[in-house]
């Protein structure tokens, strides 16, 4: 890199990173020769993760919702490198990456997401499923086509946790087993969704009845085995028998973001300031899950993709004008509702003035979706997928 050349680089190819450097390619630079964009994942692919559901019952494939880099940024001037990130040296701004290589920056982003934290449970690494990404989804329907087909009468399958991601999986499972399927959903609070709209929560509750899924309210879990799960309900202890624990709960950001010297809150996030830079350093940039999010009335933001794009248009744009000397946009959230999916050809969605269940939410949500693709490209390839088959 030479001396007037800016690098910009973003680590974390999720929706804040990929759609950070998407918008930054399409902001008018007066010489792209003079400006590098590095986004820096340690995988290949972009995983679309609200889809991620439609995997375990093959209403979508792989291709779809996990889209290469290389192809998403083959028309681009962004460089991507599949590469682990290993430290950040904020004195020097040099990231150290796995290889042995380093890269020097100007501006940063910080995207790295969160994980499932399962730690906190007695047994739950070793025994714990977690359903965040493209191998836990390829693990999932591995274990379930060998249960499926051991023959066996029933399929015990127990979810920690009654929020989103809890409640979409246990609908995606119920669908997939059907009569098979004993699924329960086991949650330390009073109710699921608890911050969703009463909509949502109402059809998710009909959804969850109508699948016979049962509810564990109040309950915590104490132990996970390889064929048992504990639960604490009310000072009493119970053991049930089940084949498989998917965890939902305990997001966790990784070690190397939050032991940096910047300002974090007690999760480990990152605390930022309305322009989206850290506290600590205006040439750095936290956005996405590892980001202490608020809107303009200090309410913390959910840690969605909804979240996530929308603070990567302020990002780009931010650190385009950063560099050419033009005004900074603080961060202004924009509440366009919630989609949730509630099994096959079921979704429910809330926002806008809109209150829309069944199948017409479950249209309205493939087609939202559909245009929050990264790129025009793989919309059209996908569309013309689901037209040609169905």
């Amino acid at each position: 890199m030479s001396d007037l050349t800016k690098r910009i680089c973003l680590l974390g190819g999720g929706f804040a990173g990929l759609y950070t450097a998407l918008r930054l390619n399409e902001l008018p630079w007066q010489n792209d020769s003079k400006t590098e964009i590095i986004l820096v994942d340690q995988g290949d692919r972009f995983l679309f993760s609200p889809l991620l559901y439609e995997l375990v019952t093959g209403e979508m494939q792989s291709w779809e919702i996990a889209p290469p880099f290389s192809e998403l940024l083959a028309n681009t001037s962004v460089q991507f490198r599949q590469q682990k990130v290993t430290g950040i040296d904020l004195n020097n701004r040099e990231i150290k990456l796995e290889n042995l290589e380093s890269l020097n920056y100007d501006k940063l982003v910080i995207s790295t997401g969160s994980k499932t934290s399962k730690e906190t449970i007695k047994g739950g690494q070793k025994y714990g499923l977690t359903f965040r990404s493209l191998n836990d989804a390829y693990l999932l329907r591995e274990k379930l086509r060998n249960l499926e087909n051991s023959g066996q009468e029933k399929i015990r399958v127990a979810i920690i946790g009654g929020g989103y991601s809890g409640v979409e999986i246990a609908c995606k499972l119920a669908d997939r087993l059907g009569e098979k399927g004993r699924i329960r959903i086991i949650e330390k609070g009073a109710k699921i969704l608890k911050q969703s709209p009463t909509f949502n929560q109402e059809s998710a509750q009909k959804a969850l009845e109508i699948r016979k899924i049962w509810l564990d309210f109040e309950t915590e879990v104490t132990e996970i085995t390889q064929d048992s799960i504990s639960l604490l309900y009310k000072g009493e202890e119970d053991t049930i028998p089940v084949d498989l624990v998917i965890i939902t709960v305990g997001n966790q950001i990784s070690d190397l973001i939050s032991d940096l010297p910047l300002t974090n809150n007690d999760k480990g996030q990152l605390k930022i300031n309305d322009n989206l830079q850290v506290l600590d350093n205006r040439n750095i940039y936290a956005i996405g899950d590892v980001a202490e999010a608020k809107d303009e009335t200090g309410k913390m933001l959910p840690p969605t993709a909804q979240t996530a794009i929308q603070q990567a248009d302020y990002c780009a744009w931010n650190i385009w004008a950063s560099l050419n000397k033009r005004p900074l946009l603080p961060f202004k959230y924009q509440p366009l509702g919630e989609m949730i999916t509630l099994g096959k050809d079921n979704a429910t969605l809330t926002g806008l003035g809109l209150e829309i269940e069944g199948i017409p939410g479950y249209l309205t949500r493939r087609l939202v979706y559909l245009y929050r693709l990264p790129t025009w490209e793989h919309k059209f390839k996908v569309a013309l997928n689901w037209i040609i088959n169905n």
